[in-house]
């Protein structure tokens, strides 16, 4: 049969486009400049390899505008750009939520509606009041809420060490030196003796 697939009807299933062949000559069509144009940066080879937000070389949008002022290190969180986020909890809502003897994990406080994700830290503040011992896991506490919930007979689990920042050391003061304290034995006889640049008075009829 002549439908029969054989080397000499073997198409594949899509039609296959042939590639643009440019500078083969004027006649081509495509030929001279190969689409480009005659001159600028798009003519060039490597045009569209340009970094995200190039300005044709001028000066950059984001070197341009004002920048805002504070500290910018990694230990002046949460500012500057390693500020870190975390999601609030407070210890009224836990009394409103919780009943007392109550484990409250993320997973419980998500299913509560406290907290939406379990990928961003938790951090449990301490504004309210609560009365009921609960048994608190999250990622860092507040000082308030750790003594609202230790007073009420709940425990405490931190997720994540706390961090220590780093103080300041102001430079110490150079020392004053001390003038020697002189006594007034001393005083007297330094006011007794006359100095060397002192002449003595001159009687009369020695001249």
């Amino acid at each position: 049969m002549s439908d029969d697939l054989n080397l000499s009807n073997l198409k594949p299933a899509q039609p296959r486009k042939e590639r643009k062949r440019v500078g083969r000559g004027l006649g081509s069509g495509k030929g001279r400049y190969s689409g480009r144009g005659i001159k600028g940066q798009k003519s060039r080879a490597g045009s569209n390899k340009m970094p995200a937000g190039f300005e044709g070389g001028q000066m950059p949008i984001d070197m341009r505008i004002g920048k805002l002022r504070g500290n910018t290190s990694a230990d002046a969180m949460p500012i500057g750009p390693f500020r870190t986020y975390s999601q609030p909890v407070n210890v009224g809502d836990l009394e409103q939520r919780f009943e007392s003897g109550a484990d409250v994990t993320l997973d419980a406080l998500r299913d509560a509606g406290l907290v939406r994700k379990l990928s961003v830290d938790v951090k449990v503040l301490g504004r309210g009041e609560l009365t009921k011992k609960l048994t608190v896991t999250a990622h860092s506490f507040s000082r308030s809420a750790v003594e609202k919930i230790e007073a009420a007979g709940g425990t405490v689990t931190r997720l994540r060490e706390p961090v220590e920042r780093k103080k300041k050391r102001h430079k110490a003061a150079a020392p004053v030196a001390e003038e020697p304290e002189v006594s007034e034995a001393d005083g007297a006889d330094e006011a007794a003796e006359p100095s060397e640049t002192e002449e003595a008075p001159v009687e009369e009829g020695e001249e």
